[in-house]
């Protein structure tokens, strides 16, 4: 019942933008918040933005405020995180979260997609 599946990320120049997707199982999730991470290789997972159900941004890292700009579309069942001007610290594997209570390490994670930004 409960999956999210991710999609887009790839490889960009620096400077450049991408947008990814994050496809959440109907009612399984219904009225819970949602969470972007990043965890690049050799460090811990860093909370990058957070969403409320209804789609109104809660947080951002500082590293991306800005930048990133987490988006919903609860009529689609998906959550967006577009990222633009990127940069090569970008590079890292994005997930998406969602928790009914933003326990986000005890919530649902998608696969995970890589992002990598060369310069």
């Amino acid at each position: 019942q409960v999956q999210l599946v991710q999609s887009g990320g790839g490889l960009v120049q620096a400077g450049g933008s991408l947008r990814l997707s994050c496809a959440y199982s109907g009612r399984s999730f219904t009225g819970y918040p949602m969470a972007w991470f990043r965890q690049a290789p050799g460090k811990e997972r860093e909370l990058v933005a957070t969403i409320s159900w209804s789609g109104d941004p809660t947080y951002y890292a500082d590293s991306v405020k800005g930048r990133f700009t987490v988006s919903k579309d609860n009529a689609k069942n998906t959550t967006y995180l577009q990222m633009n001007s990127l940069k090569p610290e970008d590079t890292a594997v994005y997930y998406c979260n969602a928790d009914p209570r933003g326990r986000w390490y005890s919530g649902t994670w998608g696969q995970g997609t890589q992002v990598t930004v060369s310069s």
